[in-house]
């Protein structure tokens, strides 16, 4: 590869916040990974740098909003007031 064959790959739009934890929060319905909704998820490649830029500076605020659950397949089975 060749300097002049860098610059074609070369974009200015951030890249995505997808760290390969792919799992939706079932109260929230964000991604527990980037913090995503679905439709964001989905649209992303299709979005405007703009588009992009403006989700990634709410995922940081929405991150509270996915508390990781804890016990296993036994708290996911008890009701909400036992966990």
């Amino acid at each position: 590869m060749t300097d002049d064959t860098a610059d074609i790959w070369a974009r200015d739009e951030p890249e995505s916040p997808c760290v390969k934890i792919c799992l939706v929060h079932p109260d929230s319905g964000l991604c527990t990974g980037c913090y995503r909704t679905q439709d964001e998820i989905a649209a992303w490649g299709a979005m405007t740098s703009a588009e992009r830029r403006a989700i990634m500076l709410q995922l940081a605020a929405r991150k509270p909003l996915v508390a990781r659950r804890r016990g296993g397949r036994a708290g996911r089975l008890a009701p909400k007031d036992e966990r």
